[in-house]
C-alpha cells in the first residue's frame, strides 16, 4: 500500500466560539435593600454589596425623616462612620440626600463625604439637624468601590444619627 492508498484524514471541524455572557442589565439599587458581603459565598454578585468587615453599624430602613420630611428609604448611621460597598459591576452614579436624622437630639452637625477607590468624588458643607438635606450626585464611571463616610462636627456632634435618604446607585 502506498501514499496514494492512504485514507484521507476528514478535516477537523473548527469549534464554535463560546459568547461571553451577556452583562447583567442596567438596575438601580437601593442602599436599604443591599446585602451584605457575607451573603455572597462565591464572590460571583453581579450586583453591590455591603462589605461588612469594612463597615460602620448601618441601619436600612423603608423610611427616614429628615428636617420634619419623610423620604421612602435610605440608610441611617452613626456621626462618626464609613459605609464600604463594592459595586461588582459597571455602575454610573450615586444619589442620595444627606441630612441629620429627625431622631437625633439637640442641634448637631456633621459633614458627608463620598469617596470612590479611595478618593475623595463629594464633600457636603456642614449639615445641622432641622436642616433640610443636601443633595448627593456623584459620577460612578470606572469606580469599584464606594465608600460613604460621616464626620461629626462640634463637641456634641458625635451624638448625631446621619442619613443618606433616597439613596441609590445606577449601574449599566
Amino acid at each position: 500500500m502506498g501514499i496514494r492508498d492512504s485514507p484521507v484524514p476528514e478535516p477537523t471541524p473548527t469549534p464554535t466560539p463560546t459568547p461571553p455572557p451577556k452583562p447583567p442589565p442596567p438596575a438601580d439599587y437601593q442602599l436599604n435593600r443591599l446585602e451584605y458581603d457575607l451573603l455572597d459565598r462565591d464572590g460571583k454578585k453581579d450586583e453591590p454589596t455591603v462589605r461588612i468587615g469594612e463597615s460602620s453599624w448601618m441601619w436600612q430602613r423603608e423610611q427616614v425623616r429628615i428636617d420634619g420630611k419623610t423620604y421612602s428609604h435610605g440608610i441611617t448611621v452613626n456621626s462618626l462612620s464609613r459605609v464600604t460597598i463594592d459595586l461588582n459591576r459597571a455602575c454610573t452614579a450615586y444619589d442620595a440626600l444627606a441630612g441629620v436624622d429627625q431622631l437625633t437630639l439637640g442641634n448637631r452637625s456633621v459633614r458627608f463625604s463620598v469617596l470612590g477607590d479611595g478618593a475623595q468624588l463629594w464633600e457636603s458643607p456642614m449639615v445641622r439637624r432641622n436642616q433640610p438635606p443636601v443633595p448627593v450626585h456623584v459620577p460612578l464611571n470606572g469606580v469599584e468601590t464606594l465608600q460613604l463616610v460621616v464626620q461629626p462636627r462640634g463637641p456634641m456632634g458625635a451624638a448625631a444619627l446621619a442619613d443618606w435618604a433616597n439613596s441609590e446607585i445606577t449601574c449599566r
